[in-house]
């Protein structure tokens, strides 16, 4: 399944583009690595001719599901990044330590519970940073922008107000602020709490790093979606295309029954924090030219958190807030009418 998986990759970066594309429109990818302070960080950049001298874009994977499974699968309605690239920006998908075609770190490869929650925020914010500085230091642009899903938007955020004028343009997506106390699924009586502090992350159950399986991966999208038939909202070769690419982001996924793969816990410790009212980061010093997304039926994020985080927005050059009228958790990846058409055309169009 693996081989024929990378297969579909390759052939999806060098097939000629159809006829009826003009060579501009042709979509390239290159996948390369940066240094970043533990380790090696997976970066694949994804551009056409018309945007190959544009200002950087990062696009940045959520908690569990790495980079190029979020944001650029071979199959059509898949890629984002691609989308982009063919508006004309030039775009790079990140993965943080721990992800995809990122170094792991060793807590990985011990069973969960031999350490704690591994890849904190802090860490994440700071493989950012290493590739931003890459990015600067060789596409001759200062600034960069950057486009975050669910704790992608919580990461991007965050750097963007540790360091304000590095960013240009941010785009947060169904993401976590804080500052709220109460969550259906993260927060206060849920299963990341600790019974026996009530309050706190339960770093002793969930461990390390959390195991995913393909079916595990449809359920928050499937109980999310608002009619019976789920194909009527998302392509399934899209779902199919995801499934097979998050395994495939893990090299050991195939060695468990069913397969499934790593990703890191540092991340649901966070959202956990941001769930029962603790602000991990404040937005009152981002400057960037922000754009707040949620999905009408988005389970991550909540309402309190896009009007808390553009009520701080106080030294944003520009700030605009959407909600996404029939949207999912999922939006760029359903079916172009669900939302993911809307989602495309207010990203691509703050990004100028």
């Amino acid at each position: 399944m693996l081989k024929t998986i990378l297969t579909l990759a390759l052939a999806a970066t060098i097939a000629p583009p159809p006829a009826d594309r003009p060579p501009s429109d042709q979509v390239v990818r290159k996948d390369w690595k940066v240094r970043g302070e533990a380790g090696h960080l997976g970066v694949r950049e994804v551009r056409t001719a018309r945007s190959a001298r544009g200002r950087p874009v990062l696009l940045l994977h959520g908690a569990r599901v790495p980079g190029v499974a979020s944001f650029d699968l071979p199959v059509p309605g898949g890629s984002l990044a691609a989308d982009l690239a063919r508006r004309g920006h030039r775009v790079f998908i990140v993965d943080a330590r721990g992800y995809g075609a990122s170094d792991r770190p060793a807590a990985l490869d011990a069973p969960p519970s031999a350490n704690p929650p591994a890849v904190t925020g802090e860490q994440v914010v700071r493989d950012i940073g290493s590739v931003v500085d890459r990015l600067r230091a060789t596409t001759r642009h200062d600034r960069v922008d950057l486009v975050g899903w669910a704790t992608g938007g919580h990461w991007a955020a965050w750097y963007a107000s540790e360091h304000p004028g590095r960013v240009e343009h941010l785009v947060v997506h169904n993401s976590l602020y804080g500052a709220l106390d109460g969550h259906p699924m993260l927060g206060r009586g849920s299963v990341y709490e600790d019974p026996e502090r009530p309050g706190h992350f339960d770093d002793a159950r969930h461990g390390a790093y959390r195991l995913s399986t393909g079916p595990g991966l449809l359920g928050g999208w499937d109980s999310s979606i608002p009619v019976a038939d789920k194909s009527a909202w998302r392509d399934p070769r899209v779902a199919a295309a995801y499934v097979e690419h998050a395994l495939a982001s893990d090299p050991t996924s195939a060695d468990r029954e069913p397969p499934a793969f790593r990703a890191p816990t540092g991340a649901m410790k966070d959202s956990f924090h941001l769930a029962t009212g603790r602000r991990l980061w404040h937005a009152g010093t981002i400057t960037a030219r922000t754009l707040v997304l949620r999905g009408e039926h988005d389970f991550w994020s909540r309402e309190g958190d896009v009007s808390t985080l553009v009520a701080d927005l106080v030294r944003a050059k520009d700030v605009r807030a959407v909600r996404l009228d029939g949207a999912t958790h999922f939006a760029h990846l359903d079916r172009a009418e669900r939302g993911r058409d809307r989602l495309i055309e207010e990203v691509s169009r703050w990004l100028g």
